[in-house]
Parts: structure tokens; C-alpha cells; sequence
């Protein structure tokens, strides 16, 4: 790990057209001594993914119509998708095709 000679911010490595140079976090200053460095990223694919299925959510089930199949059963959960003073969403997942749909109080 690097620090700035001038304000004693980290440098962080930044790729430009000549190379890898260090720049400072909070100065920007740029220091030149990175032209060794390699910067690389990991990518995880998709297929280490798990999916859940249905039967292993553990989730609740209420009487809810499906939109799409017209099923009467889904699993539902709450999350809070907007400021803390609004009320939290339901989600709902069909138990019979999977879909999922959400209702705002």
C-alpha cells in the first residue's frame, strides 16, 4: 500500500493511456512509479449462483391470485424498498408458475 507524499492519502492504482499511474484518494496527485502493475478483475459467473426453489424458500403462504396462472396460493415476504417513514412493500411468488408481483401499502 501506497501513501501520498503531499496530504498522506491512499493511492489507489488508476489505468491510463501510457499505464498504471497511483493517484491520491483525497489530492488526486498522480505519482508515475506504477508502470509495473498489472490490474486485473474478478468476475463470478452466474453459474455459481444457487437458485432457490420454491418448495426450499420457507416462506409464508396466503391466499393471493396470481396475475399470470390464476393459482390462489403464493408465498409472500416484506422488504422496505423506500425511506423508512413509507411503509415497507409485499412481495408475492406464485407456489405454481413462480412469478413474482408486489403490492405498496
Amino acid at each position: 500500500m501506497e501513501f501520498c507524499k503531499k496530504c498522506g492519502g491512499i493511492l489507489v492504482p488508476k489505468k491510463t493511456k501510457t499505464g498504471v499511474v497511483f493517484v491520491c484518494r483525497n489530492c488526486g496527485k498522480k505519482y508515475s512509479k506504477g508502470t509495473d502493475i498489472t490490474i486485473t478483475e474478478k468476475v463470478k459467473l452466474k453459474d455459481n449462483i444457487k437458485t432457490v426453489k420454491q418448495k426450499e424458500e420457507g416462506l409464508p403462504v396466503t391466499e393471493n391470485q396470481c396475475p399470470v396462472c390464476g393459482n390462489k396460493e403464493a408465498f409472500w415476504w416484506m422488504q422496505q424498498t423506500r425511506s423508512i417513514d413509507e411503509p415497507p412493500t409485499r412481495f408475492y411468488r406464485c407456489t405454481k408458475c413462480g412469478h413474482t408481483w408486489r403490492e405498496y401499502s
